[in-house]
Parts: C-alpha cells; structure tokens; sequence
C-alpha cells in the first residue's frame, strides 16, 4: 500500500488534539482533523505509540508498563455519553486546562474521577449491546489483557510499588498466589478490562472512519518495554534478570559525537536465545498486534534488530556497553511468514552499520530521511540531502524528537546551515518561511512517501517540539490549538501534495 504510489502525509499524536478534557482524545476533534487530512489530499495519519503513559516516566509513550494495552487517557468522555455510560454532568471539572499544553497530573486526576463514573454506570445500566461487545473483546484478547488488568490490579493494591517489591508468590508468579489475587481484586480487574475494551472500541472506531476515507495510520511501536511492565513481570524469562527479579543488563546506545558518555535508558534487554527457544512467541504477538492496530508500523530503534547495545545494569552511564547480536533475521522471517506484504518502516536513524542496512535490504523494508539533518557542511554527500534520496523511503522535515523548522532556523540553525538551505531551496529565507522552503523540499523528493509534522505545515516555534531527548520534563506536552491548523493550511497542503504527484 504505501509504494504503490507517491504519497503524504501528517504527524500528530493522538494527546496533542485539541480538547475540552486537558489532553487530545479519540472524540470529535481526532475526526475533524482527519476530515482536514482528507481535504488536504493525505493519504496517510501517523502517531506515535499508544500504550500507557506513567507519571513516574515523564508520560512517554516510549515509556509504558504494557505492551499491548491503550492509554485510557485517550479515552474521549464525549463519545463516552454518546454510549450512555456517562451523564453530561459527569463531565463538568474543576480543572481549568490549559488549551496549549497536556498537564498530566491534573488530567490524571480528572480521569480518574471519570473512570469511576462509568464502572459504576457500567454495571448499574449499561446498554446490552455493550456488555456483548465487552465479553466479545475480553474473549478475544485473552493472551494478555488477563495479565494486564491483574498487574495494574496489583500495583493499585500494593500502593504503586514496582512487581520486585510485591509478596515473593507473586514476584515470582505462583499459581495458587496469581488465582488468590484475581479473587480478592476482581472488581478493580473488570474494570481495567473494560477501559481497555473503550479504548481499542474508540480506536477502531476511528480507524474505520479514516480507512473509509482512504486515510491510513502510521503506528509506532517502541523496541524496549519498561522493567516495570506487565511483560517483564509475565514474561521474566525472556528479559535479562536476577533471581531478585532486577536487571543484569540494561539498554542504551553508546558514546557518539552528541554525547561522550552515550544514553542510559535502563530498560532491561532482551534474552534472545529464550526467544529464540519459544519461536520468539511473545515478540510475534506484540507484531500483530500492533499490525491489526495500524496499516503501516515503524519500528523504533531498527537497528537492535541487528545488534544491541548492553550495558552492565547499576552503570550511571553507557560508557561500559558492548555490542550484543540479535537474531533479528530470524525474527523478521517470521514476521514476513505471517505478514507476507511486510507493512513496516525501519528507524535506521542514528549510527548506523552494513549490518543493519543489509537487515533492512533482505526484508525491503524502507527507511527514514530527515531534512532538518541535511545542511550541514556535509551537505553535497549528505544522505538526508534531497538529490541523495531514494524511493523506498519516507522524507520528514523533522521528527517529534527534533525541534520544529522554525525553531531550528530561529534557534540552532549555524550561519552556514541557513545559507546552504536558502541557496539549495532558491528561497528567500525568514523564520517565517523557512517550514514552507523545507516542506516542500520534502514533497518534492523522490521519496516515494513524505511526511510532515503538523507543526512544519503551520509554521510553529520551538515552543511546539514534542520531546527534547535527554531532558527529563516538559516532553510530550504541546497541543494544537483548536482552529490552528486552519482552511489555508488545508489549501495549501493539498495545493502543494498534488503539484508534487502525491495526492490521494
């Protein structure tokens, strides 16, 4: 589907809509705004992961203690009283949301209100097709919605704390212990069960409504999960541990020209030969899954597919890391046995080897080119420049984890990068126009997919980037005001889309 023509498309998570309810949900604003891709040609949405967030991770959705399950924070309460589960008065709060950015403790706080609304309304009067369409979903999602409704269970019950400081029966997963638990806490299991079931019920729902539309997702799906996870505490044996149940290893990425000690993320890696033993079950799983969730999927981190960077656990940095292989071949064959046309794009950005782009070129799996990296001196032999491109890949201005092209022209830019992208565009640059110069540099490659933050398209300041990586607050808040993204942004876009051969 995505190469069998030129193509666009916009990124926007689903949390930076715009919304009465402090954060971006899948209610009445995620259709307006895939009704303005629609009419601005695009032919392709794509968001970032939508796992749970956690406070205590700074709300990344890179960050999340399951695998498989949805953010109920995207839940629309709006959609929520269309479906009799809640009274319009159940949504009146005392917070006064910001418009412009996602205040997580206080949406945190009014969903947690919300939620217990709807399990009591839910089980007083809930319509029967809903109760039928529930025990439809649980039926269906029986590989890991009993786990995740049971660890969230327990971490509410044990006051928050992680899995290896619960009762030893548990940590380690006793059967006698796991049924006990399931007992005493089955109340608060159902209802985690059932706000799983609303959100996957407003997901498809809107998918539906985009792929009717020939509007198609761009998911994404993490490479680690967090130590604190639903996965690990199911799954410890494919997860490098101690007896304790912590980790031996953790994760990261070594030393570069951005950074003399590397990145720490400390999620705990993989035991691939484990894996390996069991046909990579669990990593098959979470493929489809998320497969059955969006029409195309980006794995982050492509690279670890090939090799791995682990570092000894207890390191306060990445220095002592050591290249790990991976049996990622192996496990991409499997993934191409079930999934023959292989819906997935690599993110090879980074250090990246011949081991890795031989990876990629045995599957065809196409990659990502970011122009905000395409202007320095390396500019003629630059893979990211324009004329370097390819078609088997997607062109973005920039990603949610740079900053916007303003902010980059307005603030980090160097003298020469601007002056190299105003003599390569034939624009006559300002920060007001430098999103318009290299938005359509991106259409106009021969890329044979484009896409562009929503951001770009507008024309917004470094105030609108969505995460700064290696800082530990402030990220993943920005939000599109209503409005925002106006009808001649709309016009312009699809004016643009079709002049470069990539309209719907």
């Amino acid at each position: 589907m995505m190469f069998d023509k030129r193509s666009s498309g916009v990124l926007l998570h689903i949390t930076s809509l715009p919304s009465k309810y402090g954060i971006g949900d899948l209610g009445p604003e995620a259709y307006n705004f895939a009704d303005k891709l629609v009419a601005a040609g695009q032919r392709f949405w794509q968001i970032l992961p939508l796992n749970p967030t956690d406070l205590g991770y700074g709300n990344s959705p890179y960050s999340s203690h399951s695998a498989f399950a949805g953010n109920p924070l995207l839940i629309s309460p709006e959609l929520l009283v269309q479906d009799g589960l809640l009274e319009k008065k159940d949504l009146k709060t005392d917070s006064n949301f910001a418009p412009d950015k996602v205040n997580y403790n206080a949406v945190v706080q009014h969903r947690l209100k919300i939620w217990q609304q709807v399990w009591l309304n839910y089980k007083n009067s809930c319509p029967p097709t809903i109760k039928q369409e529930f025990k439809n979903f649980k039926n269906q999602n029986q590989n890991w919605l009993p786990e995740f409704a049971l660890f969230v269970a327990l971490k509410e019950h044990f006051e928050k704390v992680g899995w290896v400081s619960w009762p030893d029966e548990l940590k380690h997963r006793q059967p006698e212990a796991l049924e006990e638990y399931t007992e005493k806490l089955k109340d608060t299991i159902e209802k985690e069960k059932l706000l799983q079931f609303l959100f996957y019920r407003q997901w498809q729902a809107l998918k539906d409504y985009c792929n009717q539309r020939k509007l198609y997702f761009i998911g994404d799906m993490p490479f680690y999960v967090s130590h604190d996870s639903a996965d690990v505490w199911a799954n410890q044996l494919y997860f490098k541990l101690d007896k304790k149940g912590m980790p031996t290893a953790v994760s990261g990425v070594p030393p570069d020209y951005f950074s003399e000690t590397g990145q720490l993320w400390g999620t705990p890696v993989f035991n691939w030969s484990e894996l390996q033993k069991n046909h990579f079950d669990w990593w098959l799983r979470r493929v489809s899954h998320n497969l059955r969730l969006f029409d195309l999927l980006r794995l982050d981190h492509f690279r670890a597919f090939s090799a791995y960077w682990e570092v000894p656990a207890g390191d306060k940095t990445a220095i002592n890391g050591t290249w790990q292989p991976t049996p990622g071949a192996k496990f991409l064959k499997l993934v191409q046995d079930t999934h023959p046309e292989m819906p997935i794009i690599a993110e090879d950005l980074g250090e990246i080897d011949d081991p890795v782009r031989e990876l990629q070129k045995q599957f065809s799996l196409p990659g990502m080119l970011v122009l905000l990296f395409a202007f320095g001196e390396d500019l003629p032999h630059s893979i990211y420049a324009p004329h370097n491109h390819y078609q088997r890949a997607i062109v973005y201005t920039g990603t949610h984890d740079n900053s916007t092209v303003r902010g980059w022209y307005e603030k980090d830019a160097s003298a020469g990068d601007k002056k190299r992208l105003e003599q390569y565009s034939n624009y006559k640059l300002t920060k007001e126009n430098a999103h318009e110069a290299m938005a359509i540099l991106a259409l106009g490659s021969v890329a044979k997919l484009a896409v562009l933050p929503v951001q770009d398209i507008i024309g917004l300041g470094s105030k609108a980037t969505m995460n700064k990586p290696s800082t530990a607050s402030g990220n993943w808040e920005w939000r599109l005001l209503k409005n925002q993204f106006t009808a001649a942004n709309v016009k312009w876009l699809k004016q643009k889309t079709e002049i470069y051969g990539r309209g719907q």
